[in-house]
Parts: C-alpha cells; structure tokens; sequence
C-alpha cells in the first residue's frame, strides 16, 4: 500500500486534544509528515511541554494511523511543543513573556511563597522558559528560598534609565524586592512608592523570552496585590490555602478579588497547601490534621479545579531555609507532587487560551 500526506491528515483529523475537545488538525499541531514505504512519521505540536496527557496523544495518533491508514504501518510521533499565549503582538509591557501567573492568597502563612517558587522549578524542569517575581514586598522570601540573601543584581544605563539582569539559577530567572533593600531592617513604604518599585521589577528587567512568568503576590487584597493585578496583564491566578476553615474564609475575599468586575482574571484552580501528613515510615497512610475535604468542597462552589494537593513534610520548610527548593529533589517524595502542579496549570492555561482565543477575541 502507497502511502501519502492526505491520507495520514485525514486519519489524524479523528484524533481529539483531550483538552480542547478540538482534533489534532483543525488546531494546527501536526507538522512536517515524512513518509518513506510504510514508515510515517510526523511531529505533534502540544500547546505546553508540560502536558499531561501527551503519552495518551502519541498512542491515539498512533492507533488512529493503523485504524484508518494502514495496520501495518510503522509510525514515529514526535512529541514537542510550542506554549500558547493569548497576549496580542501589540501589548508593549514583557511583550516576549507568553503567559503570566498570579500565586496570590487571601491570608499569610499558608505557603504561597514555597508553592510559587516551586511551581517555577518544576515548569521549568518540563522545558519551559521560566521567571519569577518576589512582589511580596513587605516579606520577600524569595532570596532566602534561593540562598541568594546577599546578592545584588547588575544592570545597565539607558536613556537616563537603570536596567537590571535577573538573575539565573536552578532554570529559571528570578528577580525579588529583597535583592534591592536591606532584609534586616523593616521596610517601611507606603503603597505609591511600593508599586512604583514593583513596576520596575517587571518594566525595568532584561527578561528576554518566557513561557511562563510566576508572580508571588503579597498576601490579601491590599493595594499592592491590586495593583498588580490591574496594571499587568495576568494570564490567570492560582489560589492557595490551608484546609482549615478561616484560611478558606480568606480564600473568598481573594477569589472575590479576581474576579471583580472591573479586573475580571481568570482563576486558574486552587491549590491545597499541608493537605495532610504522612509518615516516613508509612508513606501510603495521610492523616489530615488540618481537616479534609474544605478546599475541594470550596474549589467545587467556586466552579475552578483544585490543581494539587501538597502534603505537610518537614523537608519542604527545610529545604526552603537551606535555598535549595524541594521540587530539584527528584528523590523526594513531594517533587512528583509539584510536577503533577506545573502540569495541571499548564493544562489549564492552555485550555483557558483556547476559550478566550475563541470567545473572547483574543483578549
């Protein structure tokens, strides 16, 4: 049987994005089909290199090309990617960063900061382009999470402005408020002159080329949080919380914040922080002491997924102090729990730059 390009499109046309409940062609990710005798092989393009789902995607384009095409056809799907972004050519602001992720909460303490930071890594170790922004201005962890305490970043002068270099470490590109003052003293700034120095975190930055851009907002839902989130243009926002009942009562106001009326971002999902603890010795048991259940009860009530569940483990706050996060660890038995994260967000941006390309013009 003489196989050809048409054939091999037509059977691909019955292969869906589980996602997208679109096919394969009609989204445009089949390229460069090569065909030599009964050898076919072609590149399937996903929309993150994070997916989820692409060992499903390769066997169903697989089982599509012997059902329809020819049985006994060799075939080769090379999986890649190219990370959608709903952003237009035109937005001038971080205008080659694809997507821009809010971690915000509505209380402190619940470990936004150790799943912002590990969030980045662990999209990163997928073969994203990552950066991330310490904007909790009155708490910067960052630096520490990075053993990065001392470090000052460099730059340059142009037209009368100062430039600074992120810096690069662990995969990624990272920029913090705590790299700018001195952490052993309070600091002490009221809400114009924080956001102006915020803006110059992301305005006044060489960040070059990102998939995903990672923002640890401050707590609540103050004037800094705010402010960022209408003066940037946000992909989406995580959410994370405790399971205990006043954390989500907090969680509510930060919901309500997002998605008010006159700042409308999309929430990407909800995650659970100390989820519940399990023993070393007994990994397979979880005993939730902090309750079970409040944070996919309130994901389900506010209609957005609940994106991960990370347990309590004294390695992750170890692991923060040190500066060497817990997602570098692949041995650690909370790392696959921060690489099902990354791939559950990127997931969901990709399925909300779907929608919005499609219903909402692009904006």
């Amino acid at each position: 049987m003489t196989l050809n390009n048409t054939q091999i499109v037509d059977a691909l046309r019955h292969v869906d994005d589980p996602d997208l409940k679109k096919d394969l062609v009609s989204l445009n990710m089949i390229e460069n089909i090569a065909i030599d005798g009964n050898k076919v092989s072609f590149d399937v393009v996903l929309t993150t290199p994070a997916c989820p789902l692409k060992n499903q995607i390769r066997q169903s384009c697989v089982d599509a090309i012997h059902q329809y095409v020819d049985p006994a056809a060799e075939v080769t799907v090379n999986m890649t990617s190219r990370v959608t972004s709903r952003r237009k050519e035109t937005d001038a602001m971080l205008k080659n960063v694809k997507n821009i992720i809010a971690v915000g909460s509505g209380k402190g303490g619940v470990g936004k900061s150790t799943v912002a930071v590990n969030l980045a890594i662990a999209l990163s170790k997928t073969g994203a382009k990552v950066g991330l922004i310490d904007a909790d201005i009155y708490g910067p962890s960052i630096p520490m999470m990075f053993g990065m305490l001392n470090e000052r970043p460099t730059g340059y002068d142009k037209d009368g402005r100062t430039f600074v270099y992120p810096f690069e470490k662990f995969g990624i590109k990272v920029l913090s408020i705590g790299f700018f003052v001195d952490q052993s003293k309070a600091l002490i700034w009221r809400g114009p002159m924080a956001s102006m120095a915020l803006r110059q975190l992301f305005t006044d930055a060489e960040w070059g080329a990102l998939d995903y851009m990672v923002i640890d907002l401050p707590p609540g839902t103050g004037d800094i949080p705010l402010t960022l989130i209408q003066d940037f243009p946000l992909t989406g926002a995580i959410i994370v919380s405790t399971p205990q009942q006043v954390a989500i009562a907090d969680v509510r106001k930060a919901a309500d914040m997002f998605r008010n009326d006159k700042i409308n971002i999309p929430i990407l999902g909800l995650v659970e922080n100390m989820a519940y603890f399990s023993p070393p010795e007994s990994p397979e048991k979880k005993y939730f002491i902090f309750g079970e259940g409040g944070c996919k009860k309130f994901a389900a009530e506010l209609n957005i997924p609940l994106l991960g569940q990370i347990p309590i483990v004294p390695a992750i706050a170890d692991s923060g102090d040190s500066g060497v996060p817990i997602a570098l660890d692949d041995q650690s038995p909370v790392s696959p729990a921060f690489l099902n994260l990354a791939e559950t967000v990127a997931q969901q941006i990709a399925i909300s730059n779907s929608i919005r390309e499609i219903f909402g013009g692009g904006e």
